[in-house]
């Protein structure tokens, strides 16, 4: 099938088409309206969009005059994309049309927690694809593109991509013939979905932390995703550490620190005997410490302000004006007022918010982003 049948489309059908893979069905009055066209060329431009069966009629509106006017949003031609989270605990998987209508959703748990991308995760993704695949509905359309979230930092066709762990997801996945794959970073994907339709809304710059099983940031600046040169803006598990008398700073070691790993064996290793029996896992210990656990409370808040300071670092580059904390651990409520206070202490004046997307923020980037790229794709056309 070809891949890009809107190609041919005049630039006024483009346009009609990009505005509803936004998301928002309309009407012609409304589409014309806000595109300012008139009305023999919306006329001409929605027949050219309906010949190729990328616009559908969904239902009708009364308008002002007694007339009913036709509701439009993309057609089943437009087809469907598959957005997957491959994290280092799950993968998330999202079925989407690509103005972003849940078709189908999957969630699976790793066996172990993976500190770096590798065979595991990989099948793990080939799994759950296949999975999909075999319940897809005909009704779905095409299957025009496959995102997928990686925990690495991801270079384009001119880096050096054999500097980077991207490829590994290609280890034991193997991707549909002819169906293009896009990579991102994970944290940057959650970035754009706090943007799109999180706690980041009304802001065109800030950053996102995530504190979980690993750290790092994604950086939207002006409403557009920073990556940087090598892939690694906002790779904050870079940051110098620890800087003391007798230590040098070892890569990655701030990470191996801050992760929740760690952090619990710290946790485990100080908890008193005289205290309740030990908590399970770092999900226990935020429960008693949100039940008012005076030795959970203790920990928890040492470890907010242990990311009170990463964030401040970030404050003193960026200066963004907002954070928003995400992550296994660092979604948590209860972690916020603690950071940022700190952040605020030790940099520049700084909001800090907790992101209202949870743990289905990365899928969802990813989910934009490749819708992004397939609108582009079947209107033959890239955007800067």
């Amino acid at each position: 099938m070809q891949s890009n049948p809107g190609s041919s489309l005049t630039a006024s059908a483009k346009s009609i088409f990009r505005l509803l893979a936004e998301g928002n069905p309309s009407t012609r009055p409304q589409l014309g309206e806000v595109l300012n066209l008139s009305r023999p060329t919306m006329s001409a431009a929605m027949g050219e969009l309906e010949q190729l069966g990328l616009v559908a009629k969904i239902g009708e509106v009364q308008g002002l005059i007694g007339r009913k006017a036709a509701i439009y949003r993309p057609g089943p031609q437009a087809g469907h994309v598959i957005a997957i989270d491959a994290g280092s605990t799950h993968v998330r998987l999202r079925v989407s049309t690509i103005d972003r209508r849940l078709l189908h959703s999957r969630v699976y748990r790793l066996p172990a927690s993976q500190l770096l991308l590798g065979e595991e995760i990989s099948r793990a993704v080939a799994d759950e694809v296949s999975a999909t695949l075999a319940e897809t509905d005909e009704g779905w359309g095409p299957l025009r593109m496959i995102g997928i979230a990686v925990p690495s930092r991801v270079v384009g066709p001119q880096g050096d991509q054999n500097a980077t762990r991207q490829e590994e997801i290609f280890s034991r996945f193997e991707p549909p013939a002819d169906v293009p794959v896009v990579l991102e970073n994970n944290v940057n994907c959650a970035a754009v979905a706090e943007r799109s339709n999180g706690a980041a809304k009304d802001a065109e710059t800030f950053a996102y932390v995530q504190i979980g099983l690993k750290i790092g940031m994604g950086v939207m600046l002006g409403g557009r995703l920073l990556r940087g040169r090598n892939g690694a803006a906002g790779e904050i598990g870079h940051l110098a550490f620890p800087m003391a008398d007798g230590s040098r700073p070892i890569p990655g070691e701030i990470e191996r620190y801050m992760g929740t790993e760690a952090f619990m064996q710290r946790v485990l290793a100080t908890w008193p005997d005289s205290a309740d029996s030990q908590p399970a896992d770092a999900a226990d210990l935020m429960a008693r410490a949100g039940e008012g656990c005076a030795t959970a409370l203790a920990h928890v808040t040492r470890h907010a302000e242990d990311i009170g300071a990463i964030v401040a670092s970030c404050v003193s580059v960026l200066d963004p004006g907002l954070v928003v904390l995400g992550g296994g651990l660092g979604g948590s409520s209860l972690l916020l007022p603690t950071v940022s206070d700190v952040a605020n202490r030790l940099s520049y004046p700084v909001e800090v918010r907790t992101s209202t997307l949870g743990q289905d923020a990365t899928v969802l980037g990813i989910e934009k982003l490749t819708c992004e790229q397939t609108v582009d794709l079947l209107l033959g056309e890239r955007r800067d």
